[in-house]
């Protein structure tokens, strides 16, 4: 029989600990342990009760949320979810959470805690059980954004070695849990001219423009929201709008951006496959197609079709990806053969153009 994973809820809300608690321990391979009102409350608690997962409320007293997970991802790392608001605010927080570490996020409904929690349990418990299975790391020092000499230098004699053109590759990504880090990572390595480049990251209503905002503050490509119908342009970077799909067309000589407020697909919007689909279909064997870490299988057929349209495709391999569920699935369907560590992905893009 399993061992059940272990989780102790830190959050203010009782609210938020009673639905929480009767959510997660409704499922058989999962037991509340504790809950914590506080951090330092559940700093003692950590070390008592040795749990699997955390699920980390940001707003708290006596210690910032963020604080305590740095504090956590330093000196004992272990996997966190992460409760965030649906707000502008709750946004940017949750994504300075992920890059401290945290494995994923469950948005808190602004009203009706309650029922909004309860609405989406199937989501929150297969994230808990996604997060104790994650490879957690600690933490490293951050980032530095591009707008440093030092990265902008990089980034262009990254780009005068390989001395592409840049108007006849369309890169496609896409990510899941532990995708807005793996994208910054990649995105901070490739140079302002680089192939235009199409992304795909679940994520939330309300979440898409602080994500762009906080990917282009870290590349040296301009990393925007994408709108309906817009041209897709070298050294530039698409994400979708939250809770909507994007689409690759094509217009004559060029590409455009096609926002699509259809169904859910593989339960997700924005979905990896709707994606990939239209870029298989609208740019062949002139696309490149990379799944990065993520839970699920949702971009493994895309990317089969982008690989059948004669485009080569790769993932990032496991021992570098937090979750090795959407790679593992693609690798299984035989969409890609080459794994490669995430730190090496944006080299092995440029390689792939300059091939061309």
């Amino acid at each position: 029989m399993s061992t059940k994973v272990r989780v102790l809820i830190v959050d203010d809300s009782a609210v938020v600990r009673q639905m929480l608690t009767e959510i997660l321990d409704g499922d058989p391979g999962i037991e509340v342990v504790g809950v914590a009102t506080d951090p330092l409350i559940a700093r003692d608690k950590i070390k008592r009760l040795n749990p699997d997962v955390i699920t980390l409320d940001v707003e708290m007293p006596r210690m910032d949320g963020l604080a305590f997970l740095e504090n956590l991802m330093r000196l004992r790392p272990l996997p966190v979810v992460m409760i965030s608001s649906l707000t502008e605010r709750g946004a940017d927080t949750t994504l300075q959470a992920l890059a401290l570490g945290a494995v994923d996020f469950i948005s808190k409904p602004k009203l009706d805690v309650a029922r909004g929690l309860e609405s989406y349990a199937e989501e929150i418990i297969a994230k808990v059980k996604t997060a104790a299975r994650a490879q957690v790391r600690p933490l490293a020092r951050a980032a530095t954004p591009r707008h440093t000499a030092d990265a902008v230098v990089a980034a262009a004699s990254v780009s005068r070695a390989l001395r592409f053109h840049t108007t006849d590759r369309l890169i496609a990504i896409g990510a899941s849990a532990g995708g807005t880090e793996a994208l910054r990572v990649v995105l901070e390595q490739m140079p302002a001219d680089a192939p235009a480049i199409v992304l795909t990251q679940h994520i939330p209503a309300g979440f898409s423009r602080a994500f762009a905002e906080r990917l282009d503050r870290h590349s040296a490509m301009a990393v925007r929201e994408a709108s309906d119908g817009e041209a897709i342009l070298p050294g530039h970077a698409y994400l979708p709008p939250g809770g909507q799909h994007m689409r690759v067309i094509r217009d004559g000589a060029r590409w455009r951006c096609r926002i699509d407020d259809g169904p859910a697909v593989n339960r997700h919007k924005p979905a990896v496959d709707v994606l990939f689909r239209s870029v298989a279909h609208s740019a062949g064997d002139n696309a490149i197609g990379v799944i990065l870490t993520g839970m699920g299988d949702d971009g493994a057929r895309g990317l089969l079709e982008i690989a059948q349209a004669g485009a080569p495709t790769f993932v990032q391999d496991e021992a570098s990806s937090v979750v090795w569920g959407m790679p593992g699935a693609a690798v299984k369907l035989g969409a890609a053969k080459d794994m490669v560590p995430l730190d090496q992905v944006a080299g092995r893009l440029m390689q792939l153009v300059a091939q061309r």
